[in-house]
């Protein structure tokens, strides 16, 4: 796949990967998925915890790589945003976000297999891909 940075194929890569373990880890183990929904839950403290590290991800990702030249830069911008999004949700007004969670546990075999899937794309485009442009 043909992108426009060097910089999409490493955060394709990635991102790509990480998706890929989190994915692995839903389907080995989606009990484990449940009690972090419920630590999180419990623990406002923890939420913070967890919303701070994820804004941060996001911010920066949207700060180093915000391209929207070609499909991959654009999935890869889309995710950084994502990032944000969720980053400064569970900060600001988490209640939302965490129902939101606790309703997807009821999928969570399948989203570790759209994860895997998506993952293995990103991974493989990344992996395989050709900057036209240096940066």
């Amino acid at each position: 796949m043909d992108t426009i940075s060097i910089l999409t194929l490493r955060l394709s890569e990635a991102i790509g990967l990480y998706m890929i373990v989190l994915g692995i880890g839903g389907l080995m183990a989606p009990s484990r998925w449940r009690a972090v929904m419920d630590d999180l839950e419990r623990s406002p403290g923890l939420v913070m915890a967890l919303g701070f590290p994820v804004f941060v991800v996001g911010a920066a990702l949207v700060l180093i790589h915000s391209i929207w030249t070609d499909p991959l830069a654009v999935i890869v911008s889309l995710i950084g945003y994502a990032a944000l999004v969720e980053g400064a949700l569970l900060l600001a007004v988490p209640a939302p976000l965490l129902r939101i969670g606790r309703w997807s546990l009821n999928f969570t075999r399948a989203w570790a297999a759209v994860s895997i899937v998506l993952g293995l794309f990103l991974f493989l485009a990344g992996l395989t891909g050709r900057a036209t442009v240096i940066a």
